[in-house]
């Protein structure tokens, strides 16, 4: 990894507070890097959703639920989340909060900045769209993320690592909107706990009641 990308990737203690919503705000624009099986891709972190538990309903930890499959929310700060959605799409999330508390970020879509010929590759796509890299299913296919990282640590020594923003992103380029996909959660569904980076064509749906923070 390349020494300024290292000296600027996000530590255990960035993901170590209690609130997910902040944390979730503060990683878009971030810089999202992986590199598997040697190919290096990156983007900037477009879309991403906080879940808080354990009264946030659309979580998977809601009411201190705890399974096989979700017990990686339950570990320590910065530990990679990863699970199948709908079967078929691998779903890539962060966890927050001190141990055993389990909170947890969806990183929904990038905006690719590095390795796009692997993305678009692994995407089975010939040219840059917005679509290469939107929604987490998406992501995951275009970055090479398999199963294998559940449980996994972000950081320098990982296949996984987050990179601080550029001082350019502001809140005025950040909006809050209601989750996707959430509608069955009462009144979680309401929350506003997505994130988008405004400035951006690379994140999902767009037609929601939004907050500019």
């Amino acid at each position: 990894m390349q020494n300024h990308i290292a000296s600027q990737t996000l530590n255990q203690a960035f993901f170590a507070s209690e609130d997910v919503v902040g944390i979730a705000s503060e990683l878009i624009g971030c810089l999202l890097i992986s590199e598997i099986e040697g190919k290096i891709c990156s983007g900037k972190i477009t879309e991403c959703e906080a879940y808080r538990a354990p009264e946030d309903r659309a979580s998977h930890a809601f009411n201190w639920r705890r399974t096989q499959r979700n017990e990686t929310m339950y570990d320590e700060p910065g530990t990679i989340y990863m699970y199948i959605c709908y079967g078929i799409h691998r779903m890539l999330n962060v966890v927050t909060g001190p141990k055993n508390l389990p909170h947890a970020i969806l990183i929904r879509s990038i905006q690719p900045v590095e390795g796009q010929e692997w993305m678009l590759a692994r995407r089975s796509m010939k040219s840059i769209h917005p679509s290469l890299c939107c929604g987490p299913g998406n992501l995951s296919v275009a970055l090479g993320l398999g199963m294998d990282l559940n449980g996994l640590k972000f950081g320098d020594q990982s296949p996984l690592r987050i990179a601080k923003r550029s001082p350019e992103i502001n809140t005025d380029m950040i909006t809050a909107t209601p989750r996707i996909g959430v509608e069955s959660a009462g009144e979680s569904a309401s929350w506003l706990y997505r994130f988008v980076l405004n400035s951006s064509q690379f994140y999902s749906a767009k037609s929601f009641t939004a907050k500019y923070l």
